[in-house]
């Protein structure tokens, strides 16, 4: 029974050797990729961002439409003065007209087409700014799910070498079968969290596909880098004062303005009374009428109409436009009260977060290791038990796996913050 119960041991342990080597170590074919080469990749093919930019050249072609003045209208026509009998003739003429613009409808035009175009190429500045920080929220997740699996391999390669020799100190009757078993299933159950931590490595560096613009299953881009060093010193007051000039909501507030006065002054001149002008040329042939004959003559005309704009006494349309125009002046008084706001609690939340990582630099994670270390000789050397040996490791984790959180939330209080002030100047240490 003896013998029995050592060979299902040393095959356990033997499972145990081999059974990372059947997990994959990278994420399909992944291929390295730095930050700034991520970044670049984004910026080019992202798909969201290229139809963005359409925009811009939609509003281009819009700029063209506005600059047409009205097309004149040619009219030709032909009549028979009478019956073919009476021999009345007939003629044919040619008329030419246009209508003239006033009150500067096509300048006006220009301009809220103009102001349109910038409004545009503000919110594609704005589209940016926010796939930016989504696209290194990504690239940030993928790094902190490593960096978990890598903590996860190490747990597990020690515990299964401690495993492996807790079957041979059996065999030799140093330690009970009950510890031997202990050994076993904890590393078992670490490789169970490599499993799942290497699935969720996976999953994260498959969304980076996404705003890369590389299509499904063909491309997959494995983030180097680290959470260390997204840590900056930042005054309240200077970052207030910077949100004033760049942030992205309040530059789209003040070019919302601006469309909204173009678009009411396009619509006041709109009410302006246009000329219809026209030149007039008609030709009659030579009447052959045996009580009144008439020779060919050609005359000549030209005249200028006037609209009668009854319909001005109606100003919905423009009411509708200077509530507009209102309704913009709000919003961008709106930007700004939101403005301080989220910049101070972003500015809280970051310097929280900082607070957070520097305790654990103090010397909590060097002592956990310790800690681990001392417990794991000891049980070698019979001082202590497995169960402490495995609070240890357990300690040890959850310490690591907060750390590795807590420097994931760092970074994502600092892009957050610098999101709401408008600036950018993350990078991404090798």
């Amino acid at each position: 029974m003896l013998k029995k119960v050592n060979v299902t041991i040393l095959l356990a342990a033997l499972c145990l050797t081999t059974a990372w080597g059947q997990t994959a170590s990278s994420a399909g074919d992944a291929t390295p990729i730095d930050y700034k080469s991520y970044m670049h990749a984004v910026g080019e093919r992202n798909k969201g961002y290229a139809s963005e930019k359409l925009n811009i050249d939609i509003r281009q072609a819009e700029i063209l439409s506005a600059g047409v003045f009205p097309d004149p209208e040619l009219e030709l026509a032909w009549f028979d003065n009478g019956e073919r009998r009476q021999q009345m003739g007939y003629g044919f003429g040619t008329e030419l007209s246009w209508t003239l613009e006033l009150g500067g409808k096509r300048s006006k035009r220009l301009d809220f087409a103009h102001s349109q175009a910038d409004l545009s190429q503000v919110l594609l500045e704005e589209y940016f700014h926010n796939l930016r920080a989504e696209a290194t929220y990504a690239y940030l997740e993928a790094i902190e799910k490593k960096t978990l699996l890598d903590l996860y391999i190490s747990s597990y390669h020690q515990m299964r070498e401690l495993a492996k020799s807790d079957s041979l100190r059996y065999e030799l009757g140093s330690i009970s079968e009950l510890d031997a078993k202990q050994s076993k299933l904890e590393a078992n159950s670490l490789l169970n969290e490599v499993y799942a931590a290497e699935s969720e490595w996976k999953a994260a560096v498959v969304t980076l596909n996404k705003y890369m613009g590389a299509d499904p299953g063909t491309y997959y881009a494995e983030p180097t880098g680290s959470l260390e060093g997204m840590e900056r010193n930042f005054s309240l007051e200077q970052l207030l004062e910077l949100a004033g000039q760049e942030r992205m909501e309040l530059k789209v507030a003040i070019q919302d303005k601006r469309v909204s006065a173009s678009e009411l002054e396009m619509i006041r001149a709109s009410y302006k009374m246009d000329l219809g002008l026209s030149v007039e040329v008609e030709h009659n042939t030579y009447a052959h009428n045996e009580i009144a004959p008439t020779p060919a003559f050609t005359s000549v005309k030209a005249g200028v109409s006037i609209p009668l704009k009854f319909s001005n006494r109606r100003k919905g349309e423009l009411k509708a436009a200077q509530y507009t125009l209102e309704q913009s002046e709000l919003n961008y008084q709106q930007a700004i009260l939101a403005l301080n706001n989220e910049v101070s609690q972003a500015f809280i939340h970051y310097e929280a977060q900082r607070k957070q990582v520097n305790q654990y630099k103090s010397g909590m994670l060097t002592e956990a290791n310790e800690v681990l270390e001392k417990k794991v000789y000891g049980y070698r050397r019979g001082e202590v038990s497995l169960m402490d040996v495995l609070l240890a490791q357990r300690t040890h984790n959850e310490l690591k796996e907060n750390y590795f959180q807590t420097l994931f939330n760092q970074a994502v209080a600092l892009i957050e913050l610098e999101r709401s002030v408008g600036m950018w100047d993350i990078e991404i240490a090798e």
